[in-house]
């Protein structure tokens, strides 16, 4: 399972560096057509809002890959051992629940109303461009499905240290 994540890693991380280029290209491209050309683009501003979209989900699933979502553990740190573990699994478990009604079920059905309507400045429909939703919830879930495992084996500690080291 490791491997798989490991891999799964390296493809979306370089998804993120492609999806960051292409913002980067199609923002500059607007700035250009509405600065120098005095004529706006008028595709380029659709594209940019939905690649940055793709780029803030996968990025996140990314994030959750590597546990590092945002935690406020102060608390859970004084904790015993028994009581941090039950508390991960209980956040682990909580995260699931929300990839899979909100981001999984929900984004599969918006993509689905969404699929036959179509987009002012882009030749494409809005249906495959919802689908954002749904393979990154997947992503989501097996990243949390992977840590949840490891916490229950103890592969993995409960809270993760993230302090840095003072020298």
């Amino acid at each position: 399972m490791t491997a798989v994540k490991n891999a799964l890693d390296r493809v979306l991380t370089l998804v993120c560096v492609v999806l960051f280029a292409a913002l980067v290209l199609d923002v500059s491209w607007q700035v250009f057509t509405r600065q120098v050309l005095d004529s706006p683009s008028g595709w380029s501003e659709e594209l940019a809002k939905y690649l940055f979209i793709w780029l803030g989900l996968f990025g996140s699933a990314l994030v959750f890959g590597e546990r590092g979502h945002i935690a406020v553990d102060v608390a859970m740190r004084r904790l015993p051992r028994p009581a941090q573990m039950a508390f991960a699994v209980v956040v682990q478990l909580s995260i699931l629940t929300f990839t899979g009604l909100a981001l999984l079920w929900g984004g599969f059905l918006v993509s689905q109303l969404a699929w036959g309507q179509n987009l002012t400045g882009l030749p494409i429909t809005v249906g495959p461009l919802y689908l954002a939703l749904p393979i990154s919830g997947a992503l989501i879930a097996f990243y949390t499905l992977y840590h949840l495992v490891r916490i229950l084996t103890g592969a993995e500690r409960p809270v993760e240290d993230t302090e840095p080291e003072l020298i």
